[in-house]
């Protein structure tokens, strides 16, 4: 694998890039990746005049950064041009060998086991109930 890197002098800002994903249940794919992986759940709006739709939510990945999402098809919006269930997402982790085992107890399909990399990095990808893959690994990038 050849890379090509951008060398610069400045230091990487903090995390500010936040993937938004649809959920057919926003509410029990929250709860999943709760327990399976860890995210902390630090806000979730719902509609007013139906609380199974969640207009607006969000997941903060404890080491830096989270992703925001909402419930598909709610009638408007960014969610209703995108199918739930064919998301990718990779997180940063410092022990993917713990997280790995955690996920999989909580019910966390394994598409890719634990191994190590040949640029370094170390971890996982799995399935949520809805199909999305969930990768994480120790690679943070150049």
């Amino acid at each position: 694998m050849t890379a090509t890197a951008k060398t610069t002098t400045t230091t990487t800002p903090a995390p500010t890039v936040w993937p938004c994903l649809a959920f057919r249940d926003a509410r029990g794919t929250a709860d999943f990746l709760v327990r399976a992986f860890g995210f902390e759940l630090t806000a979730m709006y719902a509609r007013e005049s139906d609380p199974a739709v969640i207009e607006h939510a969000e997941l903060r990945w404890p080491e830096g950064g989270g992703v925001m999402f909402g419930t598909a098809d709610k009638g408007g919006g960014l969610p209703e041009r995108r199918t739930p269930g064919t998301e990718s997402v990779y997180i940063v982790c410092a022990d993917p060998d713990a997280l790995y085992e955690r996920a999989t107890a909580a019910g966390a399909e394994t598409i890719a086991g634990l191994k190590d990399e040949d640029y370094g990095s170390r971890g996982f990808t799995v399935a949520d109930p809805e199909g999305n893959f969930w990768s994480f690994g120790t690679y943070r990038g150049r």
